[in-house]
């Protein structure tokens, strides 16, 4: 997500009610298994993939036994197999999207986006179809604190691709390689970072009326909602 819709989805991730919480962590869990799985190992130290996939379960508290279970699972331990895929779709104003799922059924993921999209005013779009807007980055989100007033000078003279100011702080993008270094140099810095991740960023963002702004930010619930959803990419600035 681009933008204020970004923090908004973080903060409101990290205020759940105890209800969502275990939907929470379920998508956190399928997470980490598919980092696992991927072929990295169970070793965060040496699976860069896991080591920011169990940085965000504990960022939303999520208990250590269950992120232990989370590995066992991606490392053949149970039955069920899960996979990623995404899909690609249209919603209100022109509005793009990509959806990441980790799911154990891939024609039910399929069939409920379908679903999702087509009740708030959207559609699923065919594969390809609104990939070419986006490129991967590294994402780095720092909230306003003591200590960062001259960090956006210090990150681009690390090499780092953007660094945004916004009234919540700063948004720094990076290549997909270079976002651990990047993040490390914050933290070393003594400087908390609220997240850190791989993102799909749209290379233009799309400025969408109040009246289509309402019905897209509809549509990112509904789709944050499914169980099988674990990440959400748009190309509109909220």
């Amino acid at each position: 997500m681009s933008g204020h819709s970004k923090w908004a989805t973080i903060k409101r991730a990290k205020a759940v009610t105890d209800a969502k919480r275990g939907q929470v962590f379920t998508k956190l869990a399928k997470n980490i298994a598919v980092a696992v799985r991927g072929g990295g190992g169970t070793d965060p130290v040496f699976n860069f993939k896991l080591r920011m996939a169990i940085d965000q379960a504990r960022a939303a508290a999520m208990p250590n036994e269950n992120i232990e279970r989370a590995i066992k699972r991606g490392s053949g331990e149970g039955k069920d197999a899960i996979e990623q895929a995404a899909y690609e779709g249209y919603g209100p104003g022109g509005s793009a999207f990509i959806v990441e799922t980790v799911t154990d059924n891939k024609n039910r993921a399929a069939q409920a986006i379908r679903t999702i999209f087509a009740k708030h005013e959207g559609r699923m779009g065919e594969q390809g179809s609104v990939a070419w807007m986006f490129e991967s980055k590294g994402q780095v989100l720092v909230e306003k604190q003591p200590g960062i007033e001259d960090l956006a000078l210090e990150l681009i003279d690390q090499g780092v691709e953007d660094v945004k100011e916004t009234e919540n702080g700063l948004e720094v993008y990076t290549l997909p390689v270079d976002l651990e270094k990047t993040k490390k140099f914050i933290e070393n810095k003594g400087i908390k970072i609220l997240s850190s991740e791989l993102i799909m960023r749209p290379a233009q963002n799309l400025e969408a009326s109040e009246q289509d702004k309402k019905k897209i930010q509809s549509l990112i619930d509904a789709l944050h909602d499914d169980d099988d959803v674990v990440n959400v990419h748009s190309n509109v600035n909220l």
